[in-house]
């Protein structure tokens, strides 16, 4: 069992950045393929971008390829998404999630990003 916390969330101005965590318990961490998903308001949940068990290998969505940069720290079980050059259309509910394969298992209860025009 794995239990995902998420923050760092909040309100920021087109342009800006805020930077997103996400600690994880449990001895396993290392194990998970981790992700970071979306939701806006009456949208579907939308894969942001997930990174391996090693963080040797991370994936991006096209929307925030060269934006966002999804990153690990293993011995703090952490995993974080750095967002710059924020836009409106990145306003959503983020979710971490873990996962053995890159099927996500466990989710975390969302953070909300908010960016003004």
């Amino acid at each position: 069992q794995v239990q995902l916390v998420e923050s760092g969330g909040g309100l920021v101005q087109a342009g800006g950045s805020l930077r997103l965590s996400c600690a994880a318990s449990g001895r396993t961490f290392k194990r998970y393929v981790m992700g970071w998903f979306r939701q806006a308001p009456g949208k579907e949940r939308e894969f942001v971008a997930a990174i391996s068990w090693s963080g040797g290998s991370t994936y991006y969505a096209d929307s925030v390829k060269g934006r966002f940069t999804i990153s690990r720290d293993n011995a703090k079980n952490t995993v974080y998404l750095q967002m710059n050059s924020l836009k409106p259309e990145d306003t959503a509910v983020y979710y971490c999630a873990a996962g053995e394969t890159t099927t996500p298992d466990y989710w975390g209860q969302g953070t909300q990003v908010t960016v003004s025009s």
